[in-house]
């Protein structure tokens, strides 16, 4: 006797779980997390400046999903030329243990060339 897997869905389309695997599943999204962890509140070039290879486009993209996700906040200071600045929310200061222990695996488990 078969299983009919067609009936149960595992995660609807916006179950935390697909939520949170779609944020960490890009390529960047960890390591801005982890850049504002380590050095607190940053400004974009610094961000820009920290990230190896990102681009302008993509680091703008991903802050903004970020943002819209809850990991980060967005602070712009009235200011000419405008001032903003980016740091982890509450949210986002609890995803950091998580990814540390994640780090911590893949570099027990693999090997850089």
């Amino acid at each position: 006797m078969t299983k009919d897997f067609s009936k149960k869905k595992l995660c609807t389309d916006r179950c935390p779980l697909r939520i949170v695997m779609d944020r960490f599943g890009d390529k960047w999204s960890i390591l801005i997390l982890m850049a504002l962890s380590e050095n607190g509140t940053m400004r974009f070039n610094e961000l820009s400046a920290c990230i190896d290879g990102i681009s302008l486009k993509v680091l703008t993209s991903t802050l903004r999903a970020l943002e819209d996700d809850g990991f980060i906040i967005r602070t712009v200071f009235p200011e000419v030329p405008p001032k903003v600045e980016y740091e982890l929310t509450t949210v986002g200061q609890e995803m950091i243990p998580y990814i540390q222990e994640i780090s911590a695996w893949a570099i027990r488990n693999f090997k850089t060339k």
